[in-house]
């Protein structure tokens, strides 16, 4: 199982858009919902489709029972265009713990998701690929949009890339720039942050159609920037494990 982490910095699993805007619906089709059952209650993260059967999220996302929602746009409705497949395999990067915060993890679908206009893969960067400051990439999900205003419907919202410096100064727990990117403009309300359950954790950073991040973690009040998993760093772990899984789980 996997270790529980205690927060004292007043720093949180990130988890709602701030200054965003409805998306228009369908336009990122491997946006994926991720419907956890907990024993006190059920929870919420984002994630995304990197191949047929396989998702990415973040790993404090995990729990013994989750249900993947491919192809939605409003959640609380049963659009024809959805697709709801249960996960067979959840495998979180070996080395997540507290000191590390490596918040990335790949799901295994009990079926293949059918590619359609509304539900496609997401690439991931090459290995050279890398965002630097300045740079304004996307993040897309269905967490808070506000002091405890939920949404049903696909938000997005635009977020600036910021220096290394910003987050080492901001945070009191370890910023490694090998494995995370600082991203939101302090001048700006424009963010995403609250509690994991919120929804967005796990959601890609994406930039030109290519992830570049996860949502990881930011302060509790909502201010810019935040940490966010550099997918880059992971891509031989990631390729290597939906490689293993594939071969022992044949349909």
């Amino acid at each position: 199982s996997l270790p529980i982490i205690i927060y004292t910095d007043k720093t949180f699993l990130s988890g709602k858009i701030i200054g965003g805007q409805e998306a228009m619906p369908h336009s990122h089709p491997y946006i994926a919902y991720l419907w956890i059952n907990t024993t006190e209650k059920t929870k919420k993260c984002g994630s995304f489709l990197v191949h047929e059967d396989f998702v990415l999220t973040a790993a404090h996302c995990w729990r013994r029972s989750i249900t993947v929602i491919l192809g939605a746009h409003n959640i609380d409705e049963q659009e024809m265009t959805q697709q709801v497949i249960l996960i067979r395999k959840a495998i979180p990067h070996p080395y997540f713990k507290r000191k590390s915060l490596n918040y990335i993890m790949v799901l295994q679908l009990e079926k293949k998701a059918k590619l359609t206009a509304e539900v496609s893969l997401l690439k991931l960067p090459s290995g050279h690929s890398q965002v630097a400051p300045g740079m304004v990439c996307t993040l897309a999900g269905w967490g808070l949009i506000g002091q405890n205003i939920s949404t049903t419907k696909l938000h997005e919202v635009q977020l600036e890339i910021q220096k290394d410096k910003e987050c080492l100064s901001r945070f009191k727990r370890p910023y490694d720039s090998t494995t995370q990117i600082c991203v939101g403009n302090p001048k700006e309300k424009k963010n995403v942050s609250g509690p994991w359950e919120s929804g967005d954790s796990g959601s890609p950073l994406m930039s030109k159609n290519v992830a570049q991040g996860i949502v990881s973690y930011g302060k509790m009040e909502g201010t810019p920037p935040n940490i966010y998993t550099r997918i880059s760093s992971f891509l031989c772990w990631i390729k290597t494990t939906m490689k293993l899984f594939k071969l022992q789980g044949q349909y």
